[in-house]
């Protein structure tokens, strides 16, 4: 079954399967799933054609796939040219949400970088480099 351009496996039930779309979780699948007026528990496989395009026509009025990612980059951007806190975070690659980042955040700092002396061989790797 393919839903908002997304592929549903055919063994997963329903309210699993509508959670593989982007903007809906499963908060939102137990609206969604009341709207179109379903079962739970169905499977993908049960669906009938009528019962597919009530989902997708209930679909249409979350916000989903790519019209929320362009949302989230436009705030993001927003908050950036108006240079709040935030924005300026986003802008050095660090955590926007208060966590901390002397020990942890690797995923979002990178691999750690040795700061600080370095030997005589790599002041002269890094010369050669220069030179060239």
């Amino acid at each position: 079954m393919r839903i908002a351009g997304i592929q549903i496996p055919d063994n997963e039930k329903i309210d699993i399967g509508l959670t593989r779309v982007y903007g809906i979780g499963r908060s939102n699948v137990g609206l969604l799933i009341k709207q179109a007026k379903l079962d739970k528990d169905m499977r993908a496989k049960d669906l009938s054609k009528e019962e597919v395009s009530r989902v997708a026509t209930v679909l249409n009025n979350f916000l989903t796939e790519g019209d929320l990612r362009k949302e989230i980059r436009e705030n993001i951007e927003r908050l950036k040219a108006i240079r709040t806190y935030r924005g300026i975070r986003h802008m050095v690659n660090l955590p926007v949400r208060g966590q901390r980042t002397k020990d942890n955040a690797r995923t979002r700092r990178g691999k750690k970088k040795t700061v600080g002396a370095l030997s005589k061989e790599m002041w002269s790797k890094i010369e050669q480099q220069q030179k060239v």
